[in-house]
């Protein structure tokens, strides 16, 4: 049967092509030039050919509301920078990416099964598949159907426009409204169908199936149910992609080349949740080829993709220096050093410089394929070696491992030598990605069917107790084991938390004003403590009586405070065996008992430290209890935890005290409290959750039911913040012989970036700006590392980012200058206004530098900003 179709003039002007012409169905006016005919060829039909770039453009002005068959979805745009770094790195086009094709069938009731004449086809590309598929079509009339313009969704998170062309003003808003609800709930409806077991996941486009358009579900929701199986089945289709040709046998090592390919299309792409499913593909694929019994295939995976060796606390670290892999490229390829310079000052990457190097190299035999175990194994003697000769040691494993490399793999070591991988991969999509692994290779172990929403609630409750577990025994040597082992389900049972490996702390979120805490804690018990001005301090003691200190980034500090380690003893009573304590180290004067500022604490060595030799003397003031005696409390209220701290400890003058506190609730005896504490010389108060659940501890997490109320904030911005320095300007007069200035940024764990957000110039005596360029000077680089995103800076000289300085501000502003929080309050950054440099951070990494979450935040809390403010406040933020 031969099918007429109505064409509206509008779709003719537009310039999509149709075969029919418009003078079958009615005359157009005599004003109008007829459009130039246009064939269609069969070949561009029927073989898959790309469109245009002019008709992608206008193939998102179609109706919602009428019927889409085998259309292809819309995509977004790529940046230039993401094509020429797919092109350059030979990632696989977009065929293979996650832009896919959605068919949307669905049953009609219409006499005629004629598709809605409101709009026609938004392609004539139409899949073999689809033809034996047939449905039949339910549509509105076409008195009733729309012609509203739907755009395309932009990059970012942009508002579709509202207008309307004139001809679409004529249809009645009821119709309108009519014809998309039907529509979307008919497809609505199909798609519930067409997805009731889990097996239509794993979905092959060789069979003429629909893949996932992460496009879709690219939202801050990744761990609900909804995002969690849509990953999974982007994950599915893409086990080919992360596969080297021919895979690898079940029992036999991992190639290393598998993981590199992964590595160089997640860093192809932006979208986080598009990450964590190229991830969850790759590490699935690693589960399912595992022999029994063999955890260290996927322990030594996970290790790779967040670039550590081992868990934090025990030390293991790479970040190789720039000259010795320099030498170390040079060597394995064959070039002199002054060449590889030069191309390092041209791409400013030393990993890119390996690759070309090794990949340009012409070789007799090709070497022996690279397997994960053997990479992991000599990353780890080169972390290891010290001593007479180290340096030529390094060089000679490093050029043996370069020597071996194919494709990206020399791109990728020579990355994890320096310390960072640049493919803006955080630790938390790692931990996601490893959980929904585990649930679909559990799922196959099983061999049972499940439904999509019982696959999304498995998913969903993997990742939350993975997370769970690993906040509370931060070591995967114990949990992937018991991962494998024992199943996700059972793992809270075999992982708790341990005496001697540290957690990630809880953090407080700041706060301005005391009836801000008023609000918060509302008709609850709530406490306040001394804000101590020190270094905060994990203490554990093992069953067998070893002692431990800790940082708040999981490093030893054993060695940086022996007298710390020679205090303890006296302060603990015979009843307590094994503990995991909260505490401040704070500097005193034992003469006067009275406290020091962070500064003198911070002049003490890092290492090598004998007690007789110690000047600053230290106290710690404790104020919480994890652990003790075998048992977790991290599920006790804090009310029944500062019991049994008061009960199994005691005081030492000058050595070891409890957090001083005051249980009060009114305004007035905040604020005396909060001058008292001033005056002790501390920075202000913690306002805490007394009871109920909320007083819960909760590692790594920044929580509202720990509230910080510092002396600094009353009136001021709310925080001061521990940014990076990264950039600096040469000075003048005075200042000729330093940095006069410098570029401070953020950190952005989701992305790995770096975000600059102000340049600082002014409060810095002659004496400080010495000191300051001493530091920095062995930092400088010839050229902005890529993992910077610098925006409008232009400073004289760039950083490595190793250094964080705390400062404060008087205000924040929006930036158009500055890439800080771009895109979360809009389009420009926000920048600090008058700047304050208070402190340099010792105790903290760059990676612990303030996100852009938190500056978000505190510009939203301006008054000015109140109405203004477009990100998503949640309650509680850190690690996850």
């Amino acid at each position: 049967m031969i099918r007429r179709v109505l064409v509206h003039p509008l779709f003719m002007s537009t310039g999509i092509r149709r075969q029919t012409t418009l003078g079958k169905f009615f005359e157009m006016p005599k004003s109008m030039k007829a459009a130039p005919p246009q064939q269609t060829s069969l070949a561009e039909m029927w073989g898959g050919k790309k469109r245009t770039k002019s008709a992608s453009q206008d193939a998102p002005k179609l109706d919602d509301t009428a019927m889409d068959v085998d259309s292809e979805v819309s995509s977004k745009a790529e940046s230039s920078k993401r094509k020429e770094s797919a092109a350059a790195e030979g990632v696989p086009s977009d065929d293979h990416g996650p832009k896919v094709k959605r068919r949307r069938i669905v049953d009609s009731d219409a006499e005629d099964d004629v598709p809605s004449a409101s709009k026609p086809p938004s392609s004539p590309k139409r899949s073999p598949k689809a033809e034996g598929k047939k449905k039949a079509i339910k549509t509105e009339k076409i008195e009733e159907d729309d012609d509203d313009v739907k755009p395309s969704r932009a990059k970012g998170k942009q508002k579709a426009s509202n207008k309307k062309d004139p001809v679409e003003d004529e249809e009645t808003p009821s119709s309108t409204s009519k014809g998309r609800s039907k529509a979307k709930a008919a497809i609505k409806k199909e798609k519930v169908e067409e997805d009731e077991e889990v097996d239509g996941l794993a979905v092959s486009a060789a069979e003429g199936e629909d893949e996932l358009d992460l496009d879709e579900i690219d939202s801050d929701d990744d761990t609900q149910a909804g995002a969690a199986s849509k990953i999974a089945e982007a994950a599915l289709s893409r086990r080919g992609d992360v596969d080297i040709k021919g895979g690898w046998k079940t029992g036999d090592p991992v190639p290393y080349a598998a993981l590199t390919k992964t590595f160089a299309l997640i860093e192809a792409t932006t979208k986080r949740l598009e990450k964590t499913a190229l991830l969850t593909s790759f590490l699935y694929l690693v589960i399912q080829r595992s022999a029994d019994g063999d955890y260290k295939s996927l322990l030594q995976a996970v290790y790779l993709c967040i670039n550590r060796l081992s868990p934090d606390y025990i030390g293991v670290e790479l970040g190789i220096g720039e000259s010795l892999l320099i030498k170390a490229i040079g060597e394995s390829s064959g070039r002199n050093i002054a060449t590889v310079k030069a191309d390092l000052k041209k791409e400013g990457d030393l990993g890119l410089v390996a690759m070309n190097s090794k990949n340009s190299q012409r070789v007799l035999f090709k070497p022996k394929p690279l397997t994960l175990s053997f990479v992991f194994a000599n990353l780890r003697d080169i972390a290891l070696t010290s001593g007479h000769s180290s340096q030529a040691k390094k060089v000679s494993i490093i050029t043996k491992l370069l020597a071996a490399c194919q494709d990206f793999e020399a791109k990728y070591i020579v990355r994890s030598l320096e310390g960072k991988l640049r493919i803006g991969n955080a630790e938390r999509s790692v931990i996601i990605a490893l959980a929904h692994a585990a649930v679909l290779a559990e799922k196959d172990k099983a061999g049972k069917k499940w439904s999509p929403d019982k696959l999304a609630k498995k998913l969903e409750e993997g990742a939350n107790t993975i997370k769970s577990v690993y906040s509370e025994l931060p070591n995967y040597d114990e949990v992937i084991p018991a991962l494998l082992k024992y199943g996700i389900e059972d793992l809270h049972n075999r992982c708790k938390l341990t005496p001697g490996v540290p957690l990630k702390p809880m953090l407080a979120k700041p706060t301005k004003a005391i009836g801000e805490v008023l609000d918060r804690f509302e008709n609850k018990r709530f406490t306040c403590e001394y804000k101590y001005d020190g270094e905060r301090a994990q203490v554990h003691r093992l069953p067998d009586g070893t002692v431990g200190v800790f940082s708040r980034n999981s490093e030893d500090m054993s060695k940086k405070y022996p007298d710390l380690m020679e205090q303890l003893p006296r302060c603990i009573k015979e009843s307590t065996e094994s503990f995991v304590l909260d505490a401040e180290a704070v500097a005193i004067d034992r003469a006067t008992g009275k406290l020091m500022p962070f500064q003198e604490l911070s002049r003490r060595k890092r290492k090598d430290v004998k007690v007789e030799d110690i000047q600053v003397r230290v106290c710690l003031f404790a104020f919480d209890l994890l652990f003790l005696n075998g048992e977790p409390l991290l599920k006790k209220t804090l009310q029944e935890r500062r019991e049994l701290l008061r009960k199994h400890f005691q005081v030492v003058p000058g050595e070891f005290d409890f957090a001083k506190s005051s249980d009060g609730e009114t305004t007035d005896e905040i604020q005396t409290f909060l001058e008292q504490s001033v005056k002790d010389g501390c920075e202000g108060l913690m306002v805490k959750m007394l009871e109920t659940d909320a007083s819960y501890y909760e590692p790594s997490r920044r929580s509202i039911n720990w509230l910080k109320l510092k002396k600094d904030y009353l009136a001021g911005v709310g925080d001061s913040l521990d940014l990076v320095v990264v950039g600096g300007y040469y000075g003048k007069g005075k200042r000729t012989d330093v940095y006069g200035a410098f570029l401070l940024a953020c950190y952005d764990s989701d992305s790995e970036q770096f975000q600059t957000i102000c340049k600082i110039g002014t409060g810095f005596s002659e004496e400080v700006l010495q000191s300051h360029y001493d530091v920095l000077k062995p930092l400088e680089l010839t050229k902005v590392r890529g993992d910077i995103r610098v925006g409008g800076a232009k400073p004289d000289i760039w950083f490595e980012p190793q250094i964080v300085w705390e400062v404060l501000t008087a205000d924040l502003s929006l930036s158009p200058v500055y890439t800080a929080a771009q895109g979360l309050v809009e389009e420009r950054g926000i920048s600090l206004r008058f700047p304050r440099f208070v402190r340099i951070r010792d105790d903290k990494s760059a990676e612990d530098a303030t996100g852009p979450e938190q500056i978000a935040e505190m510009y939203e809390s301006q008054a000015l900003a109140q109405s203004k403010g477009k990100s998503k406040k949640g309650d509680d933020d850190g690690f996850w």
